[in-house]
């Protein structure tokens, strides 16, 4: 059985394909819009236009998150009001954003995790999984 067949058979066991698709890699099933909880976000995306759409996906308390104020370019200051808190978070980029949103919610299960898969077609491949399927995967290796 070829890598691509084996990681097709490996994510549709796990219920993480919503198509039959004939892509070999990660990227291009997540671009191929084949991968449950797969995201595929223009590289000019900027962290505040991407926030809704991340905080959506990832489900639970994240979709509780509201965006107050943006402040500068590069790197870009976030006014979050979190709860009844307010955290200030200086991002670079959207990368930078989504290593702040899988932190914050490292703790809570209800929370999926945002994986980056790299570029693929000129956009950014994201997949929103459960903190228990990126264990799982990343045990299985398939997120290397």
């Amino acid at each position: 059985m070829s890598h691509g067949a084996s990681l097709r058979s490996a994510l549709k066991k796990r219920k993480l394909l919503k198509r039959p698709s004939e892509q070999t890699h990660l990227r291009a099933l997540c671009h191929d819009g084949a991968l449950v909880g797969g995201l595929s976000l223009s590289y000019r995306l900027t962290p505040e236009e991407a926030f809704g759409p991340l905080t959506w996906a990832m489900g639970g308390a994240a979709r509780g998150l509201k965006l107050l104020d943006v402040r500068g370019q590069r790197p870009m200051e976030l006014h979050v009001r979190v709860g009844e808190q307010l955290e200030k978070w200086a991002v670079e980029s959207v990368e930078g954003l989504i290593h702040n949103l899988n932190d914050l919610f490292k703790d809570d299960a209800t929370v999926a995790r945002i994986i980056s898969l790299g570029e693929w077609e000129d956009m950014l491949q994201l997949w929103c999984l459960s903190a228990s399927a990126v264990d799982e995967l990343r045990a299985m290796r398939l997120l290397e």
